[in-house]
Formats: C-alpha cells, sequence, structure tokens
C-alpha cells in the first residue's frame, strides 16, 4: 500500500520494519540484514523516510554508528512536512495565477487550484492538532 501510496520500495520495506520491531529502532546493519538489501540501498531509503518526517536518526551512545527511530509522533511530523510542501506548491501556483492573469482561464483555474490546496492543507493540519493526542 505505502508504494502504491507513491513511497519508494526500499523506504516502504525500512519504514514497515521500523514499525513492526519491537522498540522502533534499528541500525543500518540491522535494517540491511533483516530486509537483505544492501547499505547503500538502507542509506537512501532511511534518507527518504527523515526527509518525509516518518522516521529521525540518532547517535548511539556508545558505538560509533547511527540508529533509525521511528515514534508515536512519526506521522504527525510528516503531516506537517507534507503542509509545508503543499503550501509552497500552493505560493508557486498562485505566482503563476498572477502571471497569466487573475482574469484568464489559466490564471483562474490556477487561483482555484492554489484555493483548494490551501484550505485542504489548513484543514489536513488542524485536525492532525486536534487528534495528535492519539498518538500519546
Amino acid at each position: 500500500m505505502a508504494v502504491r501510496a507513491g513511497m519508494p520500495r526500499t523506504a516502504a520495506r525500512v519504514h514497515h520494519d521500523l514499525m513492526l520491531s519491537k522498540d522502533g529502532r534499528r541500525t543500518a546493519a540491522e535494517l540491511a540484514r533483516a530486509l537483505n538489501v544492501s547499505p547503500a540501498a538502507v542509506s537512501v531509503a532511511v534518507n527518504y523516510l527523515i526527509q518525509q518526517g516518518y522516521a529521525r536518526r540518532e547517535r548511539d551512545p556508545q558505538h560509533p554508528r547511527d540508529i533509525y527511530v521511528i515514534d508515536n509522533d512519526a506521522w504527525y511530523h510528516s503531516i506537517l512536512i507534507s503542509r509545508r510542501q503543499t503550501l509552497e506548491t500552493v505560493r508557486a501556483t498562485m505566482a503563476a495565477a498572477e502571471t497569466f492573469g487573475l482574469d484568464s482561464p489559466v490564471g483562474q483555474r490556477l487561483a482555484k487550484t492554489a484555493s483548494f490546496l490551501e484550505r485542504v492543507s489548513l484543514d489536513m493540519i488542524e485536525s492532525a492538532d486536534r487528534w495528535r493526542t492519539l498518538l500519546t
């Protein structure tokens, strides 16, 4: 399902492994071994997950390595990042609408798209804030 929603295949596998692990923590070596993929593939996947807010990186205090962590707030952080990206799209779409002219058919279509995306984004963050206590 994650792949169909747009997540890269290895990132989806890493995400699911972290979600299903007892403590939500794995090293790169553990992930590579569990998923039978290269350390480079794990690195790319984890960087994607971190960039999207699904996981975070911690330094192992006893060894020179990173530990990748997924915690209860991962989905909330992912929504925040998605909102930020959507608002960037809103700004760019509105700028394009103004370039074409708000009285032109293209400008009107782009302005309506920007308005829709902005409102849906605001609804999502309000809902995420309202329901965040379910994650704690």
